[in-house]
């Protein structure tokens, strides 16, 4: 029943959803301790409301931005509540009392010091929202940016402000319980002065040196910054801030580019949840603002997204355009008729560009590319499992998508199937389980669904934990836990540094320390080796979070089983055996025919009884007869392992890049572009690890 409660009430927790439940019972309580009267009973149901309120704004509840829309906002529960205590005092028969008047006019001029203080805190946010947000880009040099406010100031601003009636409150309950008025007027003159205090201590931040300079200096600064940086290749970015994966697994890839890289991103949203990198980063909200940029120098522009806001970029006759993508699978997304818009279309393997072939949505085969895919580059090929080891599964499924399909995902209708199986295997094994981190989100029975797998997993991996024959070495495991303590406390002190004041401050001083970035990148695979030794090699495992990463989950398992995502064609490059739900039930050679990926994979039903197969498969290598095919397939999805698919990346950027200044030159000297010799026209090419800093010219 509670459960049902948090649900609809859409509270995070009981504890949330009691909160809420007393705040609301606690304004008729007090409306009763005022009628009866009752100074005790009102000053403990006020206290009630005041901890439950501020304790609601703390967890962000979703309740109170309920509350606002139905006209019972912060403002209002404050109101009603000093309307309240004035009732308290006229029913206890003080309504002739000079703390009665004195009240009335504090609780009014405290309401008066609402609107200069909101108009104060908005206005220091409107001119302190830069027109441009950047990381890396040494604005500092160029610009005077001030400190921003403390953050105190700011923060829940409202609820801090009206909370200063409490010294009024606490003063007129003190002064009705013993009749002395002297409590009375000093919490009146405290409040008053506290509030009065508050929106002085705002009035410089809004003038002066303490303003940051106006959005034409900021332009100018930034386009000061391109000119001497000359970047050449540029990665674009828009989208939702739940889409920053798409751009988080391009950063590695950027940063290895042997051109100078600069990253553009169209929302604030997507900056907040970025992963460090050294590559310069621009955000620019406004299309006007991205059009106006000096982005001359730019050759090759990548586009990891199919969004709206890429015309303002695709605008550019002077960059040759590209789609990357952000995953490679059968999905429709990935032959998206908008591709046609841009000069190449970039794919891993050969199965990419016959997708566009089939698909038939007008991108010609000559403009498709094949570049490998970079960001697998972490993925280790399989040995076989190793002496003294049982083999370890990965059950990763995807998310139930944003329909009903039945194909969208195996959570459903065999997850269960499968983790018992795998649980029950002859030959045991160990199992991970790491589902997408969008399961649940949209389907009450997905997340029932992934609920009850994760119970599974736990009580198995409780059974393990007791049976001798698989117990682990706790002094090794205690030293790996101690390791882990120490990595994450020194992460922790790199990465810790005090949060920015805001998103001008944090613009000015964000430049990231390479040396810290380096090491932060030697921890984590640290980290990742100790996370793997901190618990036994047959312990089952419900993974969910950031880390371990989903490639780090690849390396320690033996065999996956997954459904139809870019999850199977990732794991492919592993070589290793692999099993994919047909939740849909089309059938083992129509799902073949609709789905590349699953080729040489083990095809289950929603029983799961084909997964002897695969277990067969990992316990001995002579019974693995998909080895040959699976070898096939990732050439056919991936590309050749040689040259790397780093080395093919940036080949397919110089080409790109002398394409674009062959057509910018024959623009300017009215010949073709074919006829244009390059020799010596073509930015040099960029050294691993050269700072970037002032232009550099060939």
């Amino acid at each position: 029943m509670i459960s049902t409660a948090i649900r609809v009430a859409r509270v995070g927790s009981a504890a949330e959803l009691a909160a809420a439940a007393l705040m609301m019972l606690g304004f008729p309580c007090l409306m009763l301790a005022a009628l009866l009267p009752s100074v005790a009973a009102f000053a403990a149901a006020a206290a009630v409301t005041y901890l439950a309120d501020h304790y609601l704004h703390r967890r962000g509840s979703y309740l109170i931005n309920r509350l606002g829309k139905v006209r019972a906002g912060l403002s209002i529960r404050f109101l009603i509540r000093q309307l309240l205590l004035v009732l308290l005092l006229a029913r206890l028969d003080l309504s002739d009392s000079l703390v009665f008047y004195a009240a009335i006019a504090c609780f009014l001029a405290f309401y008066g010091f609402q609107a200069p203080h909101g108009a104060l805190i908005t206005l220091i946010r409107l001119r302190r929202k830069m027109p441009v947000a950047t990381r890396n880009v040494d604005l500092a040099s160029r610009l005077r940016i001030p400190d921003a406010p403390p953050r105190r100031l700011l923060s829940r601003s409202a609820e801090k402000m009206l909370h200063l009636d409490l010294g009024a409150v606490v003063g007129v309950l003190v002064c009705g319980a013993t009749d002395n008025n002297v409590y009375g007027f000093a919490g009146i003159a405290l409040t008053l002065a506290l509030g009065f205090g508050y929106v002085a201590v705002l009035v410089p931040f809004v003038r002066g040196r303490k303003v940051p300079p106006n959005a034409e200096k900021v332009l100018g600064a930034v386009d000061d910054w391109l000119r001497a940086y000359r970047p050449e290749t540029v990665l674009y970015f828009s989208g939702s801030r739940d889409s920053a994966y798409q751009v988080n697994m391009w950063l590695e890839t950027m940063e290895q580019l042997d051109t100078r890289p600069l990253i553009i991103l169209r929302e604030r949203a997507i900056l907040e949840r970025m992963a460090p990198t050294t590559v310069p980063v621009i955000c620019v909200p406004g299309g006007v603002h991205l059009m106006n940029m000096d982005l001359s120098t730019v050759r090759v522009a990548l586009y990891a997204a199919n969004v709206g806001k890429n015309i303002h970029m695709l605008r550019v006759p002077t960059i040759k355009h590209v789609f990357i993508g952000h995953g490679d699978s059968d999905k429709l997304a990935s032959v998206n008729p908008f591709s046609k818009v841009y000069d190449e279309v970039w794919t891993a393997g050969r199965a990419g560009r016959d997708r566009y072939a089939i698909a038939d949505v007008g991108v010609r085969d000559d403009d498709i590319v094949e570049v490998g895919r970079p960001q697998l580059a972490p993925i280790q090929p399989w040995g076989g499992v190793p002496e003294g080891r049982i083999p370890t599964v990965l059950y990763a499924p995807t998310w139930e998508g944003w329909d009903d399909n039945p194909g969208n995902t195996s959570i459903l209708l065999a997850g269960e199937n499968i983790v018992k199986r795998l649980l029950a295997a002859d030959r045991p094994v160990r199992v991970l389980y790491k589902p997408h981190p969008f399961t649940g989100t949209r389907s009450a029975q997905a997340k029932a669904a992934h609920e009850r797998i994760t119970a599974l997993v736990q009580k198995a991996a409780a059974e393990r934990a007791a049976d001798p024959r698989f117990a682990a070495d706790s002094a090794a495991q205690g030293a790996a836990k101690a390791e882990l303590a120490r990595i994450e406390a020194r992460i922790a002190e790199l990465t810790g540094a005090a949060e920015k004041g805001d998103e001008a401050e944090a613009t000015r001083d964000g430049m990231v320390d390479t040396a810290k970035h380096a090491e932060v990148a030697r921890l984590r695979a640290e980290w990742d080796d100790a996370y793997w030794r901190s618990f036994g090699t047959a312990e089952h495992r419900v993974i969910t979070g950031a880390e371990p990463r989903l490639y780090d989950c690849f390396n320690v398992s033996d065999a996956m089983v997954s459904d139809i995502s870019s999850v199977v064609s990732d794991f492919i490059a592993s070589g290793k055996p692999y099993a994919v739900t047909d939740s849909a039930e089309l059938g083992v050679e129509e799902f073949k025919r609709q789905n590349t990926a699953v080729r040489a994979a083990v095809i289950l039903s929603n029983s799961a009884a084909e997964l002897g197969e695969l277990l067969a498969a990992v316990a001995d290598p002579a019974a693995d007869g998909q080895a040959a095919a699976r070898l096939e397939l990732k050439r056919y999805l991936l590309g050749p392992d040689e040259p790397a698919s780093i080395d093919q990346f940036n080949s397919a950027v110089r080409e790109l890049a002398r394409k674009a200044e062959r057509r910018n030159i024959g623009q300017e000297t009215g010949t073709s572009a074919a006829a244009v010799d390059l020799a010596g026209a073509v930015p040099r090419q960029r050294v691993t690890g050269e700072t970037d800093g002032a232009a550099v010219t060939g």
